[in-house]
């Protein structure tokens, strides 16, 4: 089968395009015959050599970790899915850029009904991460007020809706030509981060969700009221931080769930949440789609045509 993968970390031309053997999926796992797959700034980090989790000890590997396709066999001990299945999944390890993968069952959904192949494939691993984040970390309820970072991209755009679904008043911020997408979205205020300061518009907040890091992390904490929640996708919040007191801050990494996983596909399945493509690439064009995602302002998912 055809896959991308590197067997040393650097920039794009790391990335290979060759044939590899196709996985056998081993007792509680499935081998999916992949249509698309999602691409995440995770990706190219992971590529670079910054991802602290894949060390040099997992090269060479197949980067990505968004699925969508058919599933072609089931291993042993699995009854749930069966051959021919449409699902869904974030992959805990290696494997999405490539014809086909080995997937835990535990980690696999069923692609809701309307769904085709390109947008189930960008909604795993943003999917769970904007999740997680408001949810499991940020313990978002009714009422309570969220301000998103990032908010028009893969991870965000799922955040801003999810937090939306739940209840919460929803303030984003993006640039000033994604501002309509933010409004598209249904943000409840859409805040131009080159005109204007998020600490002057968002006062006692509950919850901030970080998902751009360095200065806009440090000044989160001034919109936090007390008991407030700064949760970040990137680096640990400054707990020593002068306005830090009384506060809370995590960082964390996404888990793919398969029962969270079918949450979210109701959520869409229902119309309550959209998913986004902003462009779609070719498998050998991978390296383009990379440099896409990590140098323009993307509304929504980039992702990957393995085969259809």
């Amino acid at each position: 089968m055809k896959a991308i993968r590197i067997k040393q970390f650097g920039g794009p031309q790391v990335m290979q395009l060759t044939q590899v053997q196709v996985p056998e999926p081993k007792p509680g796992e499935v081998l999916v015959k992949n249509f698309f797959v999602g691409i995440n700034p995770v990706d190219y980090k992971i590529r670079e050599g910054q991802y602290p989790q894949v060390t040099t000890d997992e090269l060479p590997l197949t980067l990505g970790r968004e699925v969508a396709g058919l599933i072609e066999e089931v291993g042993q001990g699995v009854s749930d899915f069966k051959k021919g299945d449409r699902v869904f999944a974030m992959l805990g390890a290696d494997g999405a850029y490539a014809e086909y993968s080995c997937v835990p069952v535990e980690h696999l959904a069923r692609i809701p009904a309307g769904l085709d192949w390109p947008h189930a494939a960008g909604v795993p691993l943003a999917g769970h991460t904007a999740w997680q984040a408001l949810v499991e970390h940020g313990r978002i309820e009714h009422g309570q007020k969220v301000l998103i970072h990032g908010g028009t991209g893969g991870v965000g755009h799922f955040a801003v809706q999810f937090a939306k679904v739940k209840g919460a008043e929803v303030y984003a911020t993006a640039s000033t030509e994604s501002l309509p997408f933010l409004n598209e979205l249904g943000v409840d205020r859409a805040i131009d981060y080159k005109t204007e300061r998020f600490e002057a518009i968002c006062k006692d907040f509950d919850l901030v969700i970080d998902l751009i890091g360095g200065d806009t992390q440090a000044r989160s904490w001034q919109v936090l009221g007390e008991g407030g929640r700064l949760v970040s996708t990137l680096t640990m919040p400054d707990a020593h931080h002068p306005q830090a007191a009384g506060k809370t801050g995590t960082r964390f990494t996404a888990a793919p769930r398969g029962d969270e996983l079918a949450e979210i596909a109701g959520l869409i399945e229902a119309g309550n949440v959209q998913v986004f493509i902003a462009k779609v690439f070719e498998l050998n064009e991978a390296e383009q789609a990379l440099d896409f995602l990590a140098g323009e302002h993307v509304h929504g998912k980039v992702v990957l045509r393995v085969s259809e």
